[in-house]
């Protein structure tokens, strides 16, 4: 048994024990949808996925199909373009039982926002379009930052994220005034009208403006400017919420009842200076974390906690990712990672009824985030002149169905890397160490190479890297295995 020291870390190799590798993939789930914005489930223990599109139209897809069918058309009622369009959808949470379930959408004619409520229809796979009730309108002074989001939480209660109405830097600062429901998340009743008000919901009485207190009875919390999704996690009910910044930062809030959390004051932990005097953070809910518009991006898309049961991801793991760039990342707490780059922009992530989550891409795609192995395991950890060197990587079932390229790479003695292999063909003919590699199909990853004395003296490190066609690999990301050459 030898110890090697690989980027920093400290590891002891043991000959003949497979090391392996977690590589994060999107599988296809359906394609040729117009703007999808959303995916939600029923609750039900169905296990339908209803993908919600922007023009206005819900579709059902059954568990295992790749073929969605009309759940329910509004395309006449939603004007669509923008930020504008059928934005949410959230099943009530009895919905086995009662058929409800709501909606978020800009009214043609006016933009308006509309919270409505539909009923399923007697076919579970066809709800009943002349079902709708309209429950709350909110005027929008622009067509931008009209949030969209709907969930029901631990309580019952149906959460609603409004944007500020736009512009640009929240012009009449209407997500600090509590006499607006724009820039805020709201919180509705919706079991229970309000035979005083007229309205078809009733305000929680521990809402913070509820009843004699100044401000609209609905609003939970304030100071927000494009909440683009939302999600409690199911474990511990936590709300976090991703909102969208102006143009230096953007960040994900964990929410609770009365928070402000800051704009137009503050965008993530920076002073805006639209309003300097009240820089006064102890004023201010800051967020769990935010980051900057460096690399490409402008815009997060708010995701899930992950609490799945196939162990895609850690428990306790928070997905979202940026619209501009494509990029799903993780936070864990205390920092921020990239989980995988993708080539198209992100519109919204999903849950399903068993925790597992689903990205979803504004040009017509829902894929599903699932996590597949590679073992890759060496002959020896020493070689010496005339001994044989062999590399076995081995997917697990399912691993290699995927659009994915795996690369294996190789770092010399002197610290250089050369990229031997992509889906099994040999990429780096420049190797002059000898020209007896063997090289097989990409399900069984395999080098095969006798020493024959030429090759450098030393240590060297085997990587294995997942990624997508088209996207360079990372060798941050690699399965590392080292071994040592000595003549």
């Amino acid at each position: 048994m030898r110890k090697y020291s690989v980027g920093g870390l400290v590891s002891v190799l043991v000959v003949l024990v497979p090391v392996w590798v977690a590589a994060l993939q999107l599988e296809p789930v359906v394609s040729g949808l117009a703007n999808p914005l959303f995916v939600g489930h029923a609750g039900n223990g169905s296990h339908r996925l209803f993908i919600v599109e922007r023009g206005g139209t819900i579709h059902v897809l059954q568990p295992g199909a790749s073929t969605p069918t009309v759940f329910l058309d509004i395309h006449t009622k939603v004007i669509a373009g923008g930020e504008q369009g059928l934005l949410g959808l959230a099943f009530h949470p009895h919905y086995a039982s009662n058929g409800r379930f709501f909606l978020d959408y800009t009214r043609a004619g006016d933009g308006a926002t509309v919270i409505a409520e539909y009923t399923v229809s007697t076919n579970p796979n066809v709800a009943n379009p002349a079902s709708e009730t309209i429950l709350l309108v909110i005027a929008q002074p622009f067509t931008n930052h009209n949030g969209g989001m709907l969930a029901f939480g631990p309580d019952s209660y149906l959460y609603i994220g409004m944007g500020d109405g736009g512009d640009a830097n929240d012009p009449d600062n209407r997500a600090q005034n509590p006499n607006e429901l724009l820039g805020k998340i709201l919180r509705l009743d919706i079991d229970h009208p309000d035979p005083i008000g007229g309205t078809r919901y009733s305000s929680p009485p521990d809402n913070p403006y509820y009843g004699s207190t100044g401000g609209r009875d609905e609003i939970y919390a304030i100071g927000l400017r494009n909440p683009w999704r939302f999600s409690f996690d199911r474990l511990t009910g936590q709300l976090y919420v991703a909102d969208v910044g102006q143009s230096a930062r953007e960040e994900v809030d964990l929410v609770t009842l009365g928070g402000n959390y800051g704009w137009r004051v503050y965008e993530g932990f920076l002073c805006t200076n639209n309003d300097p005097t009240l820089c006064s953070p102890g004023n201010y809910a800051f967020p769990l974390f935010d980051y900057a518009h460096a690399g490409g991006r402008c815009s997060i898309t708010g995701g899930y906690v992950y609490r799945g049961v196939q162990s895609t991801l850690p428990q306790g793991t928070y997905v979202y990712g940026d619209y501009c760039t494509g990029e799903s990342l993780a936070c864990n707490g205390t920092s921020q990672s990239l989980l995988r780059g993708t080539t198209f922009s992100i519109s919204s992530f999903s849950e399903d009824e068993a925790g597992e989550l689903y990205v979803v891409g504004l040009g017509g795609t829902v894929q599903k985030l699932v996590s597949r192995t590679m073992t890759l395991t060496i002959n020896q950890a020493d070689f010496q002149t005339g001994e044989t060197l062999v590399l076995t990587g081995t997917a697990t079932p399912g691993a290699q169905e995927q659009r994915v390229d795996v690369y294996v790479a190789l770092q010399l003695p002197d610290q250089t890397w050369h990229f031997l292999q992509r889906d099994g063909i040999f990429l780096d003919v420049a190797w002059p160490y000898g020209t007896n590699w063997t090289v097989a199909t990409v399900s069984k990853v395999l080098f095969q190479h006798t020493f024959d004395g030429r090759e450098p003296v030393g240590e060297y490190t085997w990587a294995l890297v997942f990624t997508d066609p088209g996207i360079a690999p990372r060798l941050q990301d690699a399965l590392l295995t080292p071994f040592t050459f000595s003549p």
